[in-house]
């Protein structure tokens, strides 16, 4: 197993290899639909810091405030990640991202991307958001609550041990590209 600590380098995810077992540790960024179109068309700073050398969990957590008034994760399961794809690269070069975590994989623009910026994809476990939860230690800020709603805003969290597995990396290789191709052969052969 891998430990990983944000800020991450590109040296040190440019190492990374798909099928790479990883636990990330640091602060990270969720980030969906909304949240990726602004930071396209407006890119705005107040996110920046907290991004460089980051990752970005595409996420729509449930969350609970605390009685001393602090928010909790209560769930944090991945979304899945192709809705980002129009946004993904972009991004991942506009903020210096290192890596991304959803479930489901990207296409061939943010592939692109990733080789071109030193950024991997990694995947976690679809249907263990409160397991994922308990990895969240602290709910660090919160950005565009009010605009976005509670699953599309900007959760800056710390997580620790947060288990993921690397399925796009930064020279080329894509496991679910491997399996789509692996699938459509066999698929061939059965009809």
């Amino acid at each position: 197993m891998i430990k990983l600590k944000t800020p991450i380098s590109e040296k040190e995810i440019r190492k990374l290899k798909v099928g790479d077992e990883v636990l990330l540790s640091g602060i990270i960024v969720t980030a969906r639909d909304q949240a990726h179109k602004l930071m396209v068309e407006e890119k705005p700073d107040f996110i920046r810091d907290y991004l460089d050398g980051s990752i970005i969990y595409h996420c729509g957590p449930v969350v609970k405030k605390e009685g001393n008034g602090n928010w909790a994760f209560v769930a944090a399961g991945p979304t899945t990640s192709s809705r980002e794809e129009p946004y993904q690269s972009d991004v991942i070069a506009e903020y210096n991202v290192r890596g991304v975590v959803g479930k489901g994989g990207m296409g061939d623009k943010t592939a692109e991307g990733l080789k071109n910026h030193g950024a991997v994809y990694f995947h976690a476990i679809g249907g263990a958001g409160t397991l994922i939860a308990e990895r969240v230690t602290k709910v660090i800020d919160v950005f565009k609550l009010e605009e976005f709603g509670t699953p599309e805003a900007f959760w800056i969290i710390d997580v620790k041990d947060f288990p993921v597995v690397v399925t796009m990396d930064s020279n080329g290789g894509s496991l679910h590209k491997k399996i789509l191709e692996t699938s459509s052969e066999i698929a061939k052969n059965i009809i």
